[in-house]
């Protein structure tokens, strides 16, 4: 689906901000602008910016319930109480799971950890758990990435003497669970400063306090970061404030000495020796380490997270490959199965603004990714359901700019449980109830929903010449990481560029073109590639005039020397479909 080239120019207060910063990066005038889109007033807040600091995370205790946290763990370890961490089976719960059992492990024998399996015991807190719980005497569990809507589960736990401490970051209801202590950012009346934690962050900034309470340095805690980096990336939280300054030196430390499990998955991606990106995270890491709980147990991904040796990360990660391998050609399948069953329904070029799809017989780990391929296919949320212990169990997604936790919540009476983010929420219902749903999330989204928000936008940061990209303008680009929400990585938008005429259709169908490129302001040759744009071939070639958005790669090195690439996402061939700059 083609985008819509989307460019809003800094307004005038915004502009004197940028001029003031321009004096600072004269000979960049893009980083000036860059800078203030993403809210820096000042050269000072430029430099933190562009150097985040350990030393400017927030003080863990401003997050409501965290002195009481801190208290009932340190009783807990005083009186040698059994501990249970719990938690979700995805990235976010198992690094999280991963995190805080290490961390405790230091200093306390008496624990132990949980993933509950997605099949037989599903999201969140289930009654088998809590039974093992019981018959392990354990007394306190610490539950993370999931449990702000237990309310039942914690209720009969505490019938038999088992106190929650929940870590969580998912929206909660007006109802709160039982528990001794709820950490979650997003508590109405909640100050915390920086609200977008990751389920692994709040496990983090528990751990924090502990320390801090105990009088542990931070030494061993911040070698843990890479966990937490891995947990940002994966679960798509904003990388701003304190999730920026953890994932950037989560990622150095991911470069550098990771935890031995995720060493094991690096090495199963080939990125040993390749410097390792969010984006080979979210793409090759995160995946893998979320299909040992699509497929199979989440508590596997946790196993080779806590791993005390090579060997043994090795043999566990050559099993999570494989559970990865079985979930792509699931995913596959299942995708074309779906995209087979809206055709026949006559969905594909219909006037519904929303998906909804059912199939009990589909993998239940699978959904939510074939969600996923539906909402950026078609461009419409989309709500994918299987049936599941009686129950249509199912994984929405939604499109920029549109809640989808609030449509699915416009539909609660006819559900059994729901929770989730803006983005991506899970549910169950009963099957009776399923064409009521789809006829009520329709009605919502029709209703909601803005004609802008069912067309892909493509954001332009700014609009370059060829002249601007020079290796220094790339090298402090490069400071801008880590990319994600909040912090996207930087588009570009180049005018009237033309072929050098040594462009090229690559690929085994030759769906690719291979650019090589100049424009009017540098006598350089850009060289770009352009996936699936092989319909614009014949008009590049022709010596026309065209505009490309784009991100630059950073340097590529070949032969000793090096070259800047740019990775083109969309070609405008006409000269008036990309917005004009102001």
């Amino acid at each position: 689906m083609t985008s819509k080239w989307n460019y809003l120019p800094l307004t005038s207060e915004e502009q004197k901000l940028e001029t003031a910063l321009a004096e600072r990066y004269a000979d960049m005038p893009p980083v000036s602008e860059l800078l203030v889109q993403r809210g820096i007033k000042s050269v000072e807040e430029a430099e933190k910016f562009f150097h985040p600091s350990l030393r400017d995370m927030h003080d863990p205790f401003l997050m409501p319930d965290m002195h009481k946290a801190v208290e009932r763990l340190n009783k807990a370890m005083g009186k040698k109480e059994r501990i249970m961490v719990y938690g979700d089976y995805d990235v976010d719960g198992t690094t999280a799971v991963a995190l805080v059992y290490k961390y405790l492990r230091n200093y306390y024998s008496n624990i132990e950890y949980y993933i509950p399996t997605r099949y037989d015991e599903g999201y969140g807190i289930s009654r088998r758990s809590i039974d093992y719980a019981a018959s392990q005497d354990v007394k306190l569990v610490i539950i993370l990435d999931c449990g702000i809507k237990a309310i039942e589960e914690i209720a009969y736990a505490r019938t038999l003497g088992i106190d929650f401490i929940i870590c969580d970051h998912h929206v909660p209801d007006d109802e709160l669970p039982d528990a001794v202590a709820i950490l979650n950012p997003k508590l109405e009346g909640s100050t915390y400063p920086c609200s977008h934690l990751s389920g692994c962050g709040v496990g983090f900034k528990f751990m924090q306090a502990f320390a801090i309470s105990n009088g542990i340095p931070a030494t061993e805690l911040e070698t843990m970061l890479d966990l937490v980096a891995v947990s940002i990336a994966a679960d798509i939280v904003p990388m701003v404030d304190e999730n920026r300054i953890m994932a950037y030196h989560g990622l150095r430390r991911l470069n550098t000495n990771p935890n031995l499990g995720l060493r094991s998955i690096i090495r199963i991606c080939g990125l040993t020796g390749k410097e390792i990106t969010i984006s080979d995270i979210v793409f090759k890491i995160g995946p893998r380490l979320n299909a040992s709980g699509r497929m199979q147990n989440g508590r596997q991904s946790v196993d080779i997270l806590v791993a005390r040796d090579m060997s043994e990360a090795n043999e566990k990660g050559k099993i999570i490959d494989r559970y990865n391998q079985d979930r792509k050609e699931l995913d596959k399948r299942i995708t074309e199965e779906a995209n087979a069953i809206l055709e026949a329904r006559g969905e594909l070029n219909s006037d519904k603004k929303s998906i909804v799809i059912y199939n009990k017989d589909w993998h239940r780990g699978i959904i939510g990714i074939v969600a996923s391929r539906l909402t950026e296919l078609y461009y419409k949320p989309s709500v994918v359901l299987t049936l599941n212990n009686g129950l249509a169990t199912g994984s929405s997604r939604s499109v920029q700019g549109f809640d989808i936790y609030k449509a699915i919540d416009a539909t609660r009476d006819l559900l059994e449980n729901f929770g989730g983010h803006t983005y991506a929420v899970g549910l169950s219902l009963k099957e009776e109830n399923i064409p009521e749903f789809t006829r009520r999330f329709e009605e919502y989204v029709a209703a909601n929903i803005l004609p802008s928000q069912l067309t892909p936008l493509l954001d332009i940061d700014a609009y370059i010449t060829f002249s601007n990209i020079t290796h220094e303008f790339v090298s402090q680009l490069k400071k801008f990481n880590p990319f994600g929400p909040g912090n996207r990585k930087p588009v570009f938008c180049a005018r009237n560029v033309v072929d050098f005429g040594t462009s090229k259709l690559v690929g085994r169908n030759l769906e690719h073109i291979k650019l090589e490129m100049v424009d009017d302001t540098s006598g350089k040759v850009f060289y770009g590639i352009a996936f699936n744009a092989a319909q614009h071939f014949d008009y590049i070639h022709a010596g026309k005039p065209f505009d490309i958005c784009f991100t630059i790669e950073g340097n590529k090195f070949n032969q000793g020397s090096s070259r800047i690439q740019l990775f083109v996402k969309e070609i405008h061939t006409g000269l008036d479909t990309a917005p004009k700059q102001s």
